[in-house]
């Protein structure tokens, strides 16, 4: 059982919205940081967004600034990341991970679980 699970990917037109949603599978996010990244097709992954456990720490890449929000609810045990206008650009497998601490990071290497991903794509 992956210990992440993403959902609400799919296809949108550009400047349109998503909300992904990453839930915790016999895992809880309590104290820890949680990351989203990307992956396009021939591309390598990279860091999108992340935010710590408490929620007064957010990272973004330049190109989702001002676009994109992660968000936490504790309650739910879920990080969510919202996507408003979307761009053909945005389109990749999206991953979410987790940091086994309450920081959070930009780095692929320090996040110890991951997600199967979620397709998202952008048509123009």
């Amino acid at each position: 059982q992956e210990p992440l699970v993403e959902s609400g990917g799919g296809l949108v037109q550009a400047g349109g919205s998503l909300r992904l949603s990453c839930a915790a599978s016999g895992r809880t996010f309590s104290g820890y940081s949680t990351g989203w990244f990307r992956q396009a097709p021939g591309k390598e992954r990279e860091f999108v967004a992340a935010i710590s456990w408490s929620g007064d720490i957010t990272y973004y890449v330049d190109s989702v600034k001002g676009r994109f929000t992660i968000s936490g609810d504790n309650a739910r045990n879920a990080v969510y990341l919202h996507m408003n206008n979307l761009k053909p650009e945005d389109t990749a497998v999206y991953y979410c991970a987790m940091r086994l601490s309450a920081i959070p990071s930009r780095e692929i290497f320090q996040y110890n679980y991951w997600g199967q991903g979620t397709q998202v794509t952008v048509s123009s």
